[in-house]
């Protein structure tokens, strides 16, 4: 059975949008250079179609048996976006080293331990360089150069004008706009960690991530959104560097979200302004006490 995976189930889904479109399939080096995924997906992704019986495959010679339909797919839910899953293993490898200045970054471990192809790991460590926060060096490494007290604060600053712009977005969406139901999603899971904060707390980085992203999107402004990276990469993730006091402060990070939440669903732009500079504030002051 193929690697159930989420960089094996997006590539499959693309594959198939890709046999949908043409017809066919390039050679396995084609296929894996146009899915920016391993040799080894590239075989995984086959056997599949060959399982379903997409195709009949022979080594180097794929015959088309039938077209994909709606039931060949992966549900979305289960897919991430290759970004998505390199940007997580990045953080991840991050973390584990101590985040600290000086530590060795190599995309071809980095590519290896995904199961995708160097390609698309490079892409996003240039698509991340950009914010000085990593450098690149010879021979596909990579160096960590650190989070300065200064580039917190002008982080902060750009965080700040960001989202406001974006809570303010938010509350002129349609009552039918599939984003309230994610946040109704999102407070509800809020109560649940709360509920049991002394066993789930740890699981408030990735809420955090999930809301401040669902405000980022509603401004529909593609350079906000992808502001978000940078943002989620030094914010998030930082909960998980400073261990000191980490649940009362991600209860207490959460109990301002519900704040947030209860404000955004009033859409009264004064009491979504108060919430939302509240809770930035805190963010800020974390931020500051974490970097050493």
């Amino acid at each position: 059975m193929a690697k159930q995976n989420t960089v094996f189930k997006d590539a499959f889904n693309r594959s198939l949008r890709l046999l949908a479109e043409t017809s066919g399939l390039p050679s396995e080096p084609e296929l894996g250079t146009a899915l920016g995924v391993s040799r080894t997906t590239v075989r995984a992704i086959l056997s599949r179609m060959e399982e379903v019986g997409l195709i009949a495959w022979d080594k180097r010679a794929k015959v088309v048996l039938r077209q994909p339909n709606q039931d060949d797919y992966y549900p979305s839910a289960e897919t991430d976006s290759l970004s998505e899953i390199i940007e997580r293993s990045f953080m991840r490898r991050i973390l584990a080293g101590g985040a600290e200045p000086g530590m060795q970054i190599n995309e071809l471990e980095l590519a290896r331990d995904i199961g995708t192809g160097t390609t698309s790991v490079r892409e996003f460590l240039i698509r991340f360089s950009r914010f000085g926060l990593i450098e690149k060096r010879p021979n596909s490494h990579w160096v960590l150069k650190g989070f300065t007290r200064e580039f917190a604060l002008e982080l902060t600053e750009v965080r700040e004008m960001f989202e406001l712009r974006s809570a303010t977005g938010f509350a002129a969406l349609n009552p039918d706009h599939p984003a309230w139901l994610e946040l109704a999603r999102i407070e509800t899971l809020h109560h649940d960690i709360l509920a049991d904060i002394d066993n789930r707390y740890r699981e408030f980085s990735e809420l955090d991530e999930r809301f401040h992203l669902l405000v980022h999107k509603s401004s529909s402004n593609r350079f906000i959104v992808d502001f978000y990276d940078i943002i989620a990469i030094v914010f998030h993730y930082h909960y998980q560097w400073n261990k000191t006091n980490a649940r009362q402060r991600n209860a207490r990070a959460m109990e301002e979200h519900l704040v947030y939440i209860a404000a955004l669903k009033t859409r009264n732009p004064a009491l979504i302004e108060a919430a939302c500079r509240q809770h930035l504030q805190s963010a800020r002051e974390t931020l500051l006490q974490s970097i050493q």
